[in-house]
């Protein structure tokens, strides 16, 4: 009995010790870096949970942007940040999916399977497929019958070699068997103004950025690239239903930190993004006037999810000779 009571003095001190062993956390402002210059929908989706962080948390978060060189320079201050929780990214797609593909193996400064811990997802934003109001197609099918006329004469702008804008319109031509011609630009916004203006024909951009001059008649939206009919513009069909049955074009955006961050710590920031989205406010104030949708999961689900997306940006990337020369 003795030995048992010695055993049972003891429990209190080895639980204190197994809670001393758990770091408090966070007990000091926490990072953020965001991979794309302030402003854009990375910025946007970045503050937006920091504010929703630091509400819940009574800790500063500060963001701090870090853009340029296709999203390689703010990934890398990441990927050799310690793993403490204290240095998180928020990122766009292609930093995981496009980048490692299109870059040629060693010259990215990290290996992005092993260098970064996928937390959670954050939105997926939806795509329009716009044209030129001259041109004379109205939806996908048409589109891609005018395409096979005229092989390599239609052009599309893009934000830059291997950006959403590009990747979606060579999905496109991937899926239908039809070749444009890219004209690329330093951003979805002048891009969008030639299309306006007429002076290239097509783009693929988000539909919350295209809707203005959709609604102005300054340009036709031939589907949108979402896996069905949105709400706030039921008018307007998908591609998939209007030409090219399985396409969906589509930007997401997630949260990461350095790879050897601990699991307990990746479980409780999911836990906290999850905790953010899921707040009616929240999704009233931020995510529904953007059409942004909500995708947290678990941090295994979202690493299947960059898998898989990695697979299919390959095959885009290697049938459509993309290349960064």
């Amino acid at each position: 009995m003795s030995k048992w009571r010695n055993a049972l003095a003891l429990l209190p001190w080895l639980c204190g010790a197994a809670a001393a062993q758990v770091p408090a956390y966070p007990t000091r402002p926490v990072t953020i870096i965001v991979t794309a210059a302030p402003g854009g929908v990375t910025d946007a989706v970045a503050r937006a949970l920091g504010q929703g962080m630091t509400k819940d948390w009574g800790q500063p978060v500060v963001i701090e942007n870090r853009g340029g060189a296709a999203h390689i320079l703010g990934a890398e201050a990441v990927a050799r940040a310690e793993p403490d929780g204290y240095t998180l990214m928020v990122a766009e797609a292609g930093t995981l999916t496009i980048n490692p593909v299109i870059y040629p193996k060693g010259k990215l400064p990290y290996d992005t399977d092993t260098a970064f811990a996928p937390i959670s997802g954050l939105v997926r934003i939806n795509q329009a497929l716009l044209a030129d109001k001259k041109l004379p197609a109205n939806n996908a099918a048409e589109l891609i019958a005018l395409a096979k006329q005229k092989p390599g004469q239609l052009t599309f702008g893009t934000a830059g070699i291997g950006s959403a804008p590009h990747m979606n319109i060579e999905l496109f031509e991937n899926m239908a068997g039809v070749k444009f011609t890219p004209v690329h630009y330093r951003g979805a916004t002048p891009a969008l103004n030639d299309v306006r203006a007429g002076t290239i024909n097509l783009m693929s951009v988000s539909v919350s950025l295209a809707l203005p001059a959709y609604q102005a008649g300054e340009i036709k939206i031939l589907g949108i690239g979402s896996a069905k009919r949105l709400p706030q513009v039921p008018d307007i069909p998908t591609v998939a239903e209007s030409g090219l049955p399985g396409y969906q074009a589509v930007t997401w955006f997630g949260l990461f930190g350095p790879a050897a961050m601990p699991h307990d710590l990746v479980l409780k920031l999911n836990a906290e993004v999850q905790r953010v989205f899921s707040d009616p406010a929240f999704q009233k104030r931020f995510l529904e006037p953007q059409m942004f949708e909500a995708m947290p999961g678990s941090p295994q689900e979202f690493a299947t999810f960059i898998k898989a997306e990695q697979a299919k940006w390959a095959k885009v990337i290697r049938e459509g000779h993309i290349s960064l020369q």
